[in-house]
């Protein structure tokens, strides 16, 4: 992409930001570091909250952001020094748009909720604790972190809450997925909580070099932030800890009911799971990763199997009425948070609905929702831009 169209491209994406979105403040929690409940680098979490109005007040929609993870020391030590790190380099604003818009026009359902975007500088997906602190000053606590802002947003008002969701965005939907029973458990027994995973449901599959290259990292994930304790009892009752940081094997058990938004294809796992720079020393997968229409009929064929792989793995849920799914296939990672995908005139749609009205009509039981797309390239509303 040359200068002027990355600047066009540039323009484009900061005009959408204005007309779809809107900008919220930082808040710190900074009670939390005396709990122990601090980003990689010990600072305080963060969140950024736009206060419900109207019919919303008692309603709350907990969003988590991404960002993968770090699985050793010196991974997270490296994470210290961004904002998935340390509430320090954090931007001060955040952009809320799709389903955090203010607005009944781009989000219908939710746009007079409490609205909350969490900030994510663990790494480990708001699952570890680990007391001691590592010697280059690492602290392994994001479990301890996640419930201090719980502690803080209860007492903001969310031990009213009437209706409530924890999502999430990649590891933020993988957190949303791991922490959702306790999070039920923190609210109301009368009020109606229910979790959204957004990208979140990274299934154990080989790369193409025979290797399951994601479940060693995931194994360290567990090690290195002592998150085992964390994890779903429901899961690591029955199966070793480290591979219940896999939704498949962590969702069996949870209670809380959960909706999956995915892309079969998900460019992240494409990346990173089936074609991890380990797996492909000479890049040949490179322009494939970086836009499917690049892929060679080849790769495509391989990206059947990985969708393949992760349809068995979604049906080794088991069957639950009060479980959502969307499962699109586009070449995307997280639908939820971009207006463009979320709900605009020209958003992707599965079965003639968009994400946003599958979601809202699961939510509010006016419509089961549990939808699997045909393959790649069968779905023309696809963008297939990759939002990361």
């Amino acid at each position: 992409m040359h200068c002027s169209q990355w600047l066009q491209f540039l323009v484009s994406v900061l005009m959408l930001l204005i007309v779809n979105g809107f900008q919220v403040p930082i808040t710190y929690v900074q009670d939390a570091v005396a709990k122990g409940g601090v980003c990689l680098d010990g600072s305080p979490p963060a969140y950024h909250f736009d206060k419900g109005f109207g019919a919303g007040i008692h309603n709350w929609l907990i969003h988590m952001e991404g960002g993968a993870w770090c699985n050793n020391a010196t991974t997270c030590l490296e994470r210290t020094k961004t904002r998935l790190g340390s509430s320090k380099l954090m931007t001060k604003q955040y952009t809320f748009s799709g389903i955090l818009s203010n607005q009944a026009k781009y989000s219908p359902d939710f746009y007079n909720w409490n609205r909350i975007k969490v900030r994510y500088c663990d790494g480990s997906s708001f699952t570890g604790d680990v007391e001691a602190v590592d010697p280059a000053k690492v602290y392994y606590r994001g479990a301890r972190l996640w419930r201090a802002i719980m502690d803080d947003l209860l007492a903001k008002g969310m031990k009213n809450a009437e209706n409530a969701i924890l999502a999430g965005c990649s590891a933020g939907g993988l957190g949303a997925i791991l922490q959702c029973d306790n999070f039920r458990a923190l609210l109301p027994s009368g009020a109606k909580v229910k979790c959204l995973s957004d990208a979140g449901f990274f299934i154990n599959a080989k790369d193409i070099s025979g290797v399951s290259h994601i479940q060693e990292v995931f194994a360290d994930v567990v090690t290195t932030h002592g998150s085992a304790k964390n994890l779903p009892p429901s899961c690591t009752s029955k199966f070793d800890p480290k591979l219940c940081f896999f939704p498949e094997y962590a969702a069996r058990g949870i209670q809380t009911p959960l909706f999956l938004l995915n892309a079969a294809y998900d460019a992240w796992q494409i990346k990173n799971t089936l074609a991890p720079g380990v797996a492909d020393r000479h890049g040949t997968w490179h322009d494939c990763k970086s836009d499917i229409i690049k892929c060679s009929n080849s790769q495509i064929q391989i990206m059947h199997g990985f969708r393949q792989d992760f349809l068995a793995a979604l049906s080794s849920l088991g069957n639950s009425n009060s479980r959502g799914f969307y499962i699109n296939s586009c070449y995307s990672h997280c639908q939820s948070g971009t207006q463009e995908t979320w709900l605009r005139d020209d958003s992707p749609l599965l079965d003639n609905t968009t994400i946003c009205k599958a979601v809202g009509d699961w939510f509010y039981d006016r419509k089961p929702f549990q939808k699997i797309d045909c393959p790649y390239p069968c779905n023309k509303t696809c963008h297939n831009r990759v939002f990361e």
